[in-house]
């Protein structure tokens, strides 16, 4: 690392300008080959899945999502009302991906009426759901009023995922506090910029090979933004204490990146193994989410060990140049973080029992935490999609939202007096409220039959109802036939997914854990600073689901966070923060214990090291907690359930990672466990490789005995 990083300090403006290059290349290449963002949220190998792909291959016209017209007047049936809805069903059915409009019947008191726009694909443009919407709202007024619902409605309604803008402000503001100059400050925010640039590129390439979801850039810019800030951080930390030390420039980027800089690699590594966890799901749209996040925390890591170092080689001396009056930078050995941890050390039973119980406490309400998907009904009043729902909801009761398709296959035998059999069997079974007429194919081999629950699609009885349908109903009902059923439909679709989630995520959990496990005892070949890191990051994550949990039952905690209702937490949003968080959360865990292992190196003092450690890291920790939660925090403003979920689980996360683990867990169990915190097996440092992250100094394998003997690099 010191022989790489003196190439780029001295090849600096080469460096510069290969970034720049990088960066209008990769633009050009992301307009010309860049593919679009498509999502598809089908479980392969479920039954669900297996449906829909019948029906892609059966009906390709009629294979898509669907947009619900909802209207109500005093009386839909007038003959003023109905010339203005049949206007509109003109002009929507015009649309761009609208391939066909069928209108059901009005409700009982003629007050409700609908039509189904059945679209031609799963990805409907935002655009062009927008302009069905202008439509919509064109139409109501003089006692008509029209609304919409569907998924692509509420795509186009969520708006942004979250703003870049106010986390890249927020930082702007901690990080000048932090080094109290603008010139130290501007370092780590031009970096993140140039590498989210950079990996917006890499990952709209990514997205011609893979799928992408529209929300999987905000997604991996919001997580570049974070890591990139937190390791320019830490680098440009560790160059002004080398600086002040006395060192010359091109020495202090070199001691900045054989400390710090071995740090971000490491830490980068962890963050990106965990985020590549997600791929154990087999879920097709979170590859995508995988690769693009994992593609732009390498891209952070690549330019926090290049152009930073050849940006420091132009700025010098000059780093604390533009000073802000009235912010210093406080003495380690002084500041409030190292009076904090010996405070910490002096108490340590008390300490850590307080913050495993304020943990343990916060993780409690997870235990009720209700997997589901959230739907329109979960939505804000102020959208369309939200106000459909109800319609059709009060006039055709809460399954019209969630209707299941039994898909009919008759290509190897049956006939469609078996299919009347089947409908007539599911008419009869408790907790269907009807079952359309089936629809045949042109070539007659494929019905299809919509059954509508008496319950709404987040009700367990729903999902009761799917599994009998399934497992008793349709078995019984084709039983000596030759017809092939699969049940399908966004809300089986929805549960199947929930179902595979929940049978890989043991799978998934000890996946990450175990492999970070591994990074964490071959860089600090420690068993129990390893064991110790993967769990309090377990505590921390759990403890975020507990949050969570409370979130979603709505109450006092929700209505402030903008949830008014009970609501069900998608399967996949638990899976998806932990690989975020436990590899956030790890890069908390290397900045720390990387620089208490370097003074206990050199001074063989488990207990003045750790506090020196502490004292030395707690800024940067802080700080870029302090921008993790902002970022993360401006997913809660959006109108989407899920997307708040995600910001209020993240934002939750690092913050108590940050403050309860990290400055109160981390050193109290450190000095309960003395100089047994880098014991390490003979046998098993045999077998491990010698890698070190945290300066020139390392620690010799024989540690069976909790002594320490230091070795000149």
């Amino acid at each position: 690392m010191a022989r790489f990083t003196r190439v780029m300090y001295r090849r600096r403006r080469w460096v510069v300008a290969a970034w720049l290059l990088l960066l209008v290349v990769l633009s050009g290449l992301a307009g010309r080959f860049g593919g679009d963002d498509t999502t598809d949220y089908g479980t392969p190998g479920s039954e669900s899945s297996a449906a829909n792909d019948l029906l892609d291959e059966r009906f390709p016209d009629a294979s898509g999502d669907t947009i619900e017209v909802v209207w109500t007047a005093d009386d839909v049936t007038d003959g003023g009302v109905r010339s203005r809805v049949d206007a509109l069903l003109r002009s929507v059915g015009r649309g761009d991906h609208v391939a066909g409009v069928s209108e059901g019947p009005p409700s009982s008191d003629r007050t409700v009426g609908f039509a189904t726009l059945q679209l031609d694909t799963w990805d409907m443009p935002v655009g062009s759901t927008r302009a069905i919407l202008e439509l919509a709202e064109e139409a109501s007024g003089d006692g008509l009023t029209v609304e919409l619902a569907g998924n692509p409605v509420q795509t186009a309604e969520q708006g942004e995922v979250g703003s870049e803008g106010i986390g890249l402000l927020v930082a702007a503001v901690i990080l000048l506090i932090s080094f109290g100059s603008l010139l130290a400050m501007g370092l780590p925010i031009v970096s993140a910029v140039l590498g989210v640039g950079v990996a917006s590129g890499f990952i709209a390439l990514l997205a011609s090979l893979v799928d992408v979801p529209d929300w999987a850039t905000s997604v991996a810019t919001m997580i570049a933004i974070g890591v990139g800030i937190d390791y320019s951080l830490l680098i440009v930390t560790r160059y002004r204490a080398a600086l002040g030390e006395g060192l010359d420039p091109g020495d202090a980027v070199v001691e900045a990146a054989g400390t710090a800089g071995r740090s971000v690699v490491f830490a980068g590594a962890t963050v990106m193994v965990s985020l590549l966890g997600m791929v154990v799901m087999r879920l097709p749209y979170l590859h995508g989410v995988a690769f693009g996040s994992a593609l732009a925390v390498g891209v952070m890591v690549a330019l926090s060990v290049t152009l930073l170092p050849a940006v420091l080689g132009f700025v010098g001396r000059n780093i604390d140049r533009l000073h802000v009056p009235f912010v210093e930078t406080a003495v380690p050995e002084r500041s409030l973080a190292h009076r904090w941890s010996r405070a910490i050390q002096r108490r340590p039973w008390p300490a850590a029992l307080g913050g495993l119980l304020l943990l343990l406490a916060l993780a409690f309400p997870a235990t009720g935490l209700r997997l589901g998907f959230p739907d329109a009904g979960n939505g804000p009043e102020s959208l369309s999609s939200r106000r459909a729902y109800d319609l059709l909801t009060d006039a055709y009761g809460p399954g019209r939202n969630g209707t299941l398709l039994v898909v009919a296959d008759l290509a190897d035998g049956g006939d469609l007096g078996d299919v009347d059999r089947l409908r007539n069997e599911l008419a009869v079974t408790p907790g269907v409220a009807s079952v359309a007429d089936p629809i045949v194919d042109e070539a007659g081999s494929t019905a299809v039959l919509g059954v509508v629950p008496t319950t709404s699609p987040q009700d367990e009885a729903t999902e009761v109802l799917l599994r009998t349908v399934r497992d008793e109903v349709v078995p019984n009902a084709v039983a000596g036939t030759g017809l092939e059923v699969r049940v399908g439909g966004l809300t089986a679709g929805f549960l199947d997914q929930s179902e595979a989630i929940g049978d890989r995520l043991p799978l998934f959990i000890a996946a990450v854990v175990g492999l970070s496990f591994v990074l964490l005892l071959t860089v600090f070949r420690s068993v129990l600073v390893s064991v110790k890191a993967a769990v309090l990051n377990l505590l921390s994550v759990f403890a975020a689901y507990g949050v969570i949990s409370l979130a979603a039952d709505g109450g006092w905690f929700g209505e402030l966070l903008g949830i008014q209702e009970q609501t069900p937490v998608p399967a996949f949003i638990p899976m998806m923060m932990f690989a975020i968080l436990f590899g956030l959360s790890m890069d908390y865990e290397v900045f720390l214990l990387s620089r208490i292992r370097e003074e206990y190196v050199r001074t063989g003092d488990n207990s003045g090291s750790v506090a020196d450690g502490l004292a030395t890291t707690a800024r940067v920790i802080t700080a870029a907690a302090a921008i993790m939660v902002a970022v993360f925090g401006a997913f809660v403003p959006s109108d989407q359930v899920f997307l708040k979920l995600i910001g209020i689980g993240l934002a939750t996360a690092i913050l108590v990672d940050a403050t309860v683990v990290r400055m109160v867990l981390v050193p109290a169990t450190m000095q309960l466990l003395g100089d047994r915190n880098w014991w390490l097996p003979s046998w098993l440092a045999r077998w491990l490789p010698t890698v070190t992250i945290e300066g020139p100094a390392t620690i010799p394998d024989h540690h069976d005995e909790p002594a320490v003997e230091r070795v000149a690099a």
